[in-house]
């Protein structure tokens, strides 16, 4: 039987797909991109220098959706077999031969590369339509102004990169096979009023005709998926590492004032790492970059983590939300992911368990033993729920989710390191990096390094810690009570209320007196509010600490009449989310002082997701004799956040605010249907909630029709498939 050729072809690529390509070892890459916003697309350049470590008849690279232009092996054409998703080059590669491969190519990246807030006006469009000269095209947006640009942008245009994953070659023909690592080398040309950060260091910058092209130089091999970019109208402060190391912050210039805070304890962080692990930090620089709707809180590429600007923070923020835990997450994993390297998903601990752990480490050096101690009782906690409700994983399952790769992951180091002792830990992790260096890892390679030093058998703790599903509470709560006091004396009162629980305030109120702990009053308070009297609660509330006040109102449903005065005092704690809890509440519970309420606190902000703010125009809106001059301001101020130059959190609240008061008007109604296709997916499957909930509703279907020549085809055809038509 003689079969079809594109079967052929089909199955070969089928077949190459399952493949690990294990006998040619790409060395280097010469990477050149020249991103173009305005059409979201990507033309670039890679030469690969690779040897061929066996006979092989074929190599192949990962492209996702690309058009290639110019294909050359050794400097000759060639010709190539391409499916969409891999080019593939045929010939006989013999063993011990060195070769290059050149390739020019086009894409327009689905995922991997974001194009945040970049808008041509609807009249240039109109002018350009039907004009598909790339060199016309292009020629014409050179041609712009600064400012012209400027104002052509939802805020200031970002572009950015996440490849975790397999994601990479979706922009950059590469591999997306994890232990084949490459030194790469990127140059990228954008306008030269953008900043452009890329792994490794800066070697170079050549202005021509309104443009940048920067050169950046790494010295070492990483995986693909730790290859990244982020361009943007950013600034940069440098600080140096006690060990000599440029660590470059950047920022954007609106948020000058937020950049201590933003990135407190940095240098510190990094000092201690580097003393901690035991082994100098791998790479010539550092570098962090806060960008626009992120798809999570940071992404280690190697010298250059990407975190979301949700953790640009004032001092205020810094109390609840700071970068101090992802700050000390990524950088850990320009070791722990980035110098060794899981070989597949089955040993993910390898990155995410031991990141976890040494920021926590890091965590314990800056704030001290007892916030260290009460983080792991509530990951603890978290743990022990999951296994309840028997969901619990195994930390060789490569299918588990976060919490067992970040937080159980991190726990299993943290009782290896007790079962070890400090010194034998510290040396067995310093003998593992050192021996798998820019290298790809397993578990065992990990375990038998930790039982050489120590001549300890690990069978059981790996029995116990990675391969059973549920998480061994009852071992851990007796380690917490053993390691901190304030723990121990949480499970002792714990246990004399479980036996008299009538008793619950005169036991609390007590032993009050006695506590040391902050963190053990905040618990017991976050445990038992409810249960306590007004005049127990008025004294907490005078308390020095704001935690422990927060806890106060974060406990109570409602607030009693005998705290109102001392609860309207926590309008001005510097605090967001005390101040959050205690308008929402106060405004609820009485009327008779809205004004006042809505008065004290309509010039606070809150978090950067605008979280008081948004809080304040709701409440503003639905009071009915505050302000009524006003109220169109406020509703229009309110509609305005959910425009897609914000935040996507930002975004969301406000869309849950004007659902609730019935607010939306065509300008937010628009901007949800724009959200339902939004990169970030539980952001995009909220909206869609939101949206198919507001259908719902009489006459909401002819105002979503009426605003369909508003919208672009992608959304066009998201609604007629929402719709049914």
């Amino acid at each position: 039987m003689k079969l079809n050729p594109i079967l052929i072809f089909f199955l070969f690529v089928h077949f190459l797909n399952a493949q690990v390509q294990d006998k040619v070892d790409f060395i280097r890459a010469k990477v050149f991109v020249q991103p173009n916003p305005f059409n979201m697309q990507i033309k670039g350049t890679v030469s690969y220098d690779f040897e061929i470590l066996a006979n092989v008849e074929t190599i192949f690279l990962d492209a996702k959706s690309m058009e290639f232009n110019k294909v050359l092996l050794d400097g000759k054409e060639m010709k190539f077999d391409y499916d969409g998703n891999k080019i593939i080059l045929k010939k006989k590669f013999k063993k011990g031969k060195e070769h290059s491969l050149y390739l020019e190519y086009d894409s327009n990246p689905k995922q991997t590369v974001y194009f945040m807030n970049w808008h041509i006006p609807d009249s240039l469009l109109k002018r350009m339509n039907g004009n598909q000269s790339n060199t016309i095209y292009d020629a014409l947006l050179k041609s712009m102004s600064t400012k012209i640009l400027r104002l052509m942008n939802h805020g200031n245009g970002q572009i950015w990169t996440q490849g975790q994953g397999k994601y990479t070659s979706h922009w950059l023909p590469s591999l997306d096979d994890m232990t084949d690592k490459v030194e790469f080398d990127l140059s990228l040309v954008f306008r030269k009023d953008y900043m452009v950060i890329s792994n490794g260091k800066l070697i170079g910058k050549e202005e021509r005709s309104g443009e940048t092209k920067w050169k950046f130089d790494m010295q070492k091999p990483m995986s693909s998926y730790l290859v990244g970019f982020a361009i943007g109208d950013f600034d940069k402060m440098v600080l140096k590492s006690s060990s000599g190391v440029p660590i470059e912050l950047y920022y954007e210039p609106k948020d000058s004032l937020k950049v201590e805070p933003t990135y407190r304890y940095t240098q510190h962080i990094f000092d201690f790492l580097e003393k901690e692990i035991g082994v100098p930090y791998p790479w010539q620089n550092y570098k962090q970059v806060p960008v626009q709707d992120f798809l999570y809180a940071g992404m280690e590429n190697t010298t250059c983590t990407i975190f979301s600007n949700q953790y640009v923070i004032d001092s205020t923020a810094f109390v609840d939300k700071n970068y101090v835990n992802v700050n000390a997450h990524e950088l850990a994993h320009q070791w722990f992911g980035d110098l060794v390297t899981e070989t597949s998903s089955e040993h993910h601990w390898l990155h995410e368990g031991f990141a976890t752990f040494y920021a926590y480490l890091a965590e314990k050096d800056i704030f001290g033993d007892d916030y260290f101690y009460w983080h792991l009782l509530e990951t603890a906690n978290a743990l022990e729920n999951l296994s309840e409700d028997d969901q619990g994983e195994a930390l060789r399952n490569s299918g588990a989710g976060s919490l067992t790769f970040y937080e159980k992951g991190a726990w299993a180091l943290v009782m290896l390191q007790d079962k070890l002792g400090e010194t034998n830990f510290k040396k067995g992790i310093k003998n593992y990096l050192k021996k798998y260096a820019y290298q790809n890892v397993t578990i065992p390679n990990f375990m038998a390094e930790m039982e050489a030093v120590s001549g300890i058998d690990l069978s059981e703790f790996e029995s116990i810690w990675l391969h059973d599903s549920d998480f061994p509470f009852e071992s851990v709560q007796t380690f917490l009570m053993d390691k901190n006091a304030s723990i121990k004396q949480y499970f002792e009162l714990k246990k004399d209320i479980e036996n008299n629980p009538s008793a619950t305030g005169s036991i609390l109120e007590n032993a009050w007196d006695f506590l040391t702990s902050s963190q053990l009053k905040q618990n017991l308070v976050l445990d038992y509010g409810k249960n306590l009297s007004p005049l127990f609660l008025e004294k907490v509330l005078k308390e020095d600490d704001l935690k422990v006040r927060q806890a106060v109102i974060l406990s109570l449903d409602r607030i009693p009449q005998e705290l109102q005065s001392s609860a309207e005092a926590l309008l001005t704690d510097a605090c967001y989310t005390t101040v959050e809890s205690a308008l929402y509440k106060l405004w609820s519970e009485f009327p008779g002082g809205r004004g006042r309420y809505l008065d004290k606190t309509q010039s606070v902000i809150g978090f950067p997701n605008k979280n008081i703010r948004l809080l304040w125009l709701t409440l503003a809106l639905v009071t009915p004799e505050y302000r009524s001059d006003l109220k169109p301001t406020y509703l229009q101020e309110l509609s305005s956040y959910t425009g897609a130059e914000y935040h996507f959190e930002t975004r969301l609240l406000t869309f849950e605010y004007l659902k609730s008061i019935g607010g939306f008007n065509d300008e937010s109604l628009k901007n949800l249907i724009e959200a339902c296709s939004h990169h970030v997916w539980h952001f995009k499957k909220s909206a869609r909630n939101l949206l198919n909930e507001f259908l719902k509703q009489e006459g909401s279907l002819a105002r979503v029709k009426s605003l369909y020549p508003l919208l672009n085809q992608e959304e066009k055809q998201y609604l007629e498939k929402t719709l049914g038509e």
